[in-house]
């Protein structure tokens, strides 16, 4: 499988970083369908940092994988905040990575309405600084175009929010690095 030259580039950065910090890392993915676990792995080497990878597509895979409560997703929606961040602590709970990322969105061309549009996605990251989770609003350029730029933020945010210096940082009050 051949995997974006920019998704596989940011990948390598990842790896190092994590390498670096002595972390593994684990993935919990709805809209991407294992493209951001697929980025990871085309890496040489990978597997010193990549422990695993969900591919929770289904509501019912949700809670059988990662242990998303079925309530949840009945009274959020699939595709919400909580249900992200519900996947990546599922996620870190069922392996032996030190941090995770998950993404759950609609990616199109159908299923979307107006409270929840096609390139909504929500990404959650869980590590040693807690629970992180942001959302997107994709430009509905394709399902394609929302699945890898899906997978390019994710890996940013899994960067930037994963590690442990992240989480060192984010509790010293006098360090100007992450104001």
């Amino acid at each position: 499988m051949n995997v974006d030259p920019e998704l596989s580039a940011i990948a390598a950065y990842i790896l190092d970083l994590f390498r670096k910090e002595g972390m593994m890392i684990a993935t919990c993915e709805s809209c991407t369908g294992g493209l951001i676990a697929a980025a990871l792995t085309s890496v040489a080497g990978s597997s010193d940092v990549f422990d695993r990878g969900f591919v929770t597509y289904s509501n019912e895979a949700k809670s059988d994988l990662v242990g998303v409560d079925p309530k949840l997703i009945e009274e959020k929606g699939a595709v919400s905040s909580e249900v992200a961040i519900a996947m990546a602590a599922g996620t870190l709970d069922r392996s032996k990575a030190g941090a995770a990322v998950s993404v759950t969105g609609i990616a199109g061309p159908g299923g979307g309405t107006p409270e929840k549009p096609v390139g909504l996605v929500f990404v959650s990251v869980a590590g040693p600084g807690g629970i992180f989770v942001e959302e997107l609003r994709l430009e509905d350029k394709g399902r394609d175009s929302i699945r890898n730029e899906t997978a390019r933020q994710a890996l940013e945010i899994l960067a930037a929010f994963g590690t442990r210096s992240f989480a060192e940082g984010a509790e010293d009050e006098d360090d100007d690095t992450f104001e």
